[in-house]
């Protein structure tokens, strides 16, 4: 048995796609490290299954549908929506043993949600909160990323946003964001990172937004808010607001955001392998709601600068692999980071199994 510790936690919902994604064809795709095919019912109801027939293990995914069961591409056994096989060709008889694992799936805020762990544990309320994908107050879309790096890199690079001033420089970052003090918080399943950055300039992305929306140019107070939920979905409050205008909180008192522009970057982030992950983004905004075109530029805009994050990662994990004796050497600004670390390790830890200690004897 391998001595390597797991990367993951299985007892938790990860991300498998877009509602979109899944439809009438058969959708494979690499959960945890476990293969699935995912497809429609003729009601619509999303459905996944382990992607090995009992048979010889051909993927399904290289079958077809019919009606609402599953047809192996090989020798034509047939498989129900919960897994198993209810037709076998030229066998009376079937198996009772015929049978792929099918796995607890909710379908919430635009994306399809997978229990890779213990399916009696799969309580539907554990799914991550990311309303604002749906939500008619705010106007949201954004995509699928396939990132050849550990997961929890995702994570780090999310939690600590001053590498916007290197990394994204003509875009989201400017100088402020190094500079500005921050606060961490923490519980048994979120860290948050709170930076407020008051009087400065905006950079080029939120100067662009806060004209077109509000018609102001000048000064801002910037705010960026990162909660991080365990094991793996961080939500980003952003925004700025003209300085001044009362969107600064006082006396534990939240401000007033109203004269400014708000969004949400939305970020979960899914295990492939140990070496790879999906990374499912979107972007939420409170203002200019109708308007189908503001949606698609910001989309395809926030999707340029995610591509800047996804050359970093890459490049980080391949150096991580090119120097295995080499670990990380942490900073001040790490602090979000290295508490969600410790939050995805707790949340490992609890799906080891216990250790059974045997006394020594004493010699008679």
């Amino acid at each position: 048995m391998s001595n390597t510790t797991p990367s993951f936690p299985l007892n938790a919902w990860y991300a498998a796609a877009y509602d979109v994604e899944v439809g009438r064809g058969l959708l494979a795709r690499t959960i945890c490290k476990q293969k699935l095919v995912m497809y429609r019912r003729t009601d619509g109801q999303a459905v996944a299954l382990q992607d090995a027939c009992w048979h010889r293990l051909l993927p399904l995914s290289l079958g077809r549908l019919d009606g609402d069961d599953l047809v192996c591409g090989y020798h034509g056994l047939v498989y129900n929506p919960q897994g198993q096989c209810v037709r076998m060709p030229s066998l009376q008889s079937l198996n009772p043993s015929a049978c792929v694992r099918s796995y607890p799936l909710v379908e919430k805020h635009r994306f399809i949600w997978l229990w890779m762990g213990d399916p009696a544990l799969a309580d539907p309320s554990l799914v991550p909160d990311m309303h604002w994908n749906h939500d008619p107050d705010w106007a949201a879309d954004g995509k699928l990323i396939n990132v050849k790096c550990d997961y929890r890199l995702v994570v780090d690079n999310l939690m600590d946003l001053t590498h916007e001033t290197y990394v994204h420089g003509s875009s989201i970052g400017n100088e402020a964001v190094v500079e500005a003090p921050f606060q961490v918080t923490h519980d048994d399943q979120h860290v948050t990172v709170t930076r407020w950055m008051e009087g400065i300039e905006a950079p080029p992305f939120w100067a662009s937004q806060i004209q077109q929306a509000r018609q102001y140019k000048g000064l801002v107070d910037r705010w960026q808010i990162i909660r991080f939920e365990a094991p793996c979905t961080v939500t980003i409050d952003v925004g700025v607001a003209p300085t001044g205008a009362g969107a600064v909180p006082q006396d534990g008192q939240p401000g007033d955001r109203s004269a400014g522009v708000n969004g949400f970057v939305l970020n979960t982030i899914t295990p492939e392998t140990d070496g790879s992950c999906h990374y499912f983004w979107a972007f939420a905004r409170n203002y200019r709601l109708g308007e189908q075109a503001v949606t698609h530029q910001l989309r395809e805009g926030v999707t340029r600068i995610f591509r800047e994050d996804e050359a970093v990662l890459e490049a980080q994990q391949q150096a991580i692999d090119d120097h295995p004796g080499m670990g990380f050497h942490n900073l001040n600004i790490d602090a979000g980071a290295v508490r969600a670390r410790r939050l995805i390790d707790a949340w490992i830890d609890k799906e080891r199994p216990a250790h059974q200690v045997i006394p020594i004897q004493e010699a008679a």
